[in-house]
């Protein structure tokens, strides 16, 4: 029944196509082209515009039109302006507090939206590390698998042999065969985790739906990490994009509360308008004295002598959020460091666990130099040198699984101490 399934599992890798990556390409595709880092980079163009928008008071606009009309009569206004051939107009702000405050608070968010961005790519990048980390790790156990298999076939000829002489119980040959589709199934299990982590890792590269990343066999340098939990608590402090990103918003909640506040004050525009009058409109008729041209000049002065309970309501509800912000920044600060600190554990734990199945593969593999060494003699059977061989592949697994955890815990200790895109460029 496995080969079948084999079989389509082939033909679908023919359909799909399979990109070969290191681990800095893949980190640096996520970085440019994984779909949580384009959405963060259209937020960040339209916080933006958002600035643009919000300084646009202060910035002199000028409207021309008509007001053409013939008048019966005494001119009357249209849409409060006299009658007139054409008409201009230009406003600005000269002084507004608040406006000028909503201002700031938009350029600090658009700041935050910055900040966000780097952190999204950051994620981003974090998880095609691991997704790459996991495909290899699978990639080398499906190749220490198909081995087994290989050794399990010459243990369960070997075995048959045996009972075909008579040496051996029938039942021996079953066990053998049995042992033989228990690491078939094992490698068939593999493969498709292997072939779900290159797609997984494609799709957070925003590659097609289809595609493989495949990551590339290669020798990497371990990357350079703190020296001391409490430096690598530090280091998590200082550059954690979070933080940034909370520090950045109550900076813009200062803004907004003093924006709030500043709807008290005084504002002061500048108001220039022009208008050309004609003959037609009987002005003459009705005022001692007619002028074509038309033009005045100043400022409107606006005093708020009583703003009602919603500026201190707006203010006092800004208040509040940033105290809420203080907490969770103080909060945060707390999680971030101890995350640190067990983070940088986590490392020592999984390079001694390493070590120990360092140490047991070399006793497996001297085992196996024992048995050929035995088997060259004439005192050890195919057998016994299989199963030393399947043991000594049992330990290569269980080593790439510590190796793969050694690499995936210093990883994590970067990206939380923020160093990580460095050091996998």
């Amino acid at each position: 029944m496995r080969f079948p399934i084999l079989a389509l599992i082939a033909l679908a890798g023919l359909r799909a196509e399979v990109r070969e990556l290191t681990l800095a390409e893949a980190a640096d595709l996520a970085s440019k082209q994984n779909p949580s880092v384009l959405l963060s980079r259209l937020d960040e163009a339209r916080a933006a515009q958002h600035v643009r928008a919000a300084g646009d008071p202060f910035r002199p606009k000028i409207f021309v039109g008509s007001g053409l009309a013939y008048s019966n009569g005494f001119p009357m206004s249209i849409e409060g302006s006299a009658p007139s051939i054409v008409q201009a107009r230009s406003v600005a702000s000269i002084y507004d507090r608040q406006k000028r405050l909503a201002a700031e608070q938009a350029r600090q968010d658009s700041k935050t939206a910055g900040i966000e961005g780097h952190e999204r790519r950051d994620e981003a990048v974090y998880r095609a590390i691991d997704l790459y980390l996991d495909a290899e790790r699978k990639g080398r156990l499906a190749e220490m698998a198909s081995r087994q298999v290989e050794s399990s076939r010459k243990v369960e000829a070997a075995v048959k042999a045996r009972v075909d002489e008579g040496r051996e119980l029938p039942v021996e040959a079953k066990r053998a065969a049995l042992e033989t589709a228990k690491t078939g199934h094992r490698l068939l299990e593999l493969r498709l985790d292997r072939e779900q982590a290159e797609a997984a890792l494609a799709l957070i590269l925003g590659m097609p739906a289809g595609d493989l990343a495949r990551p590339r066999g290669e020798e990497r340098k371990a990357p350079e990490l703190p020296e001391s939990a409490e430096s690598a608590a530090g280091a998590a402090l200082r550059s954690n994009r979070e933080l940034s990103r909370m520090e950045s918003t109550l900076t813009a909640k200062g803004f907004e509360i003093r924006s709030a506040r500043a709807a008290k004050l005084p504002k002061i525009d500048l108001v220039a308008q022009y208008a050309l009058f004609a003959k037609f409109n009987n002005y003459e008729d009705f005022f001692q004295r007619f002028q074509r041209h038309n033009g005045q000049i100043g400022m409107s002065v606006q005093v708020p002598v009583l703003a009602g309970p919603a500026v201190d309501a707006a203010a006092a509800r800004a208040e509040a959020e940033a105290a809420k912000l203080r907490i969770e920044l103080g909060h945060a600060r707390n999680r971030i460091s101890t995350e640190a600190r067990r983070r940088f554990l986590e490392v020592q734990r999984a390079e001694s666990a390493r070590q120990l199945a360092r140490q047991a593969l070399e006793v497996a593999r001297a085992d196996l130099d024992v048995q050929l060494a035995r088997f060259d003699e004439g005192r050890a059977a195919v057998k016994q040198v299989e199963e030393a061989r399947l043991v000594e592949n049992r330990k290569w697994m269980e080593y790439y699984d510590t190796q793969a955890a050694v690499e995936r815990s210093r990883y994590s200790l970067l990206e939380q101490t923020g160093g990580l895109l460095a050091a996998v460029r």
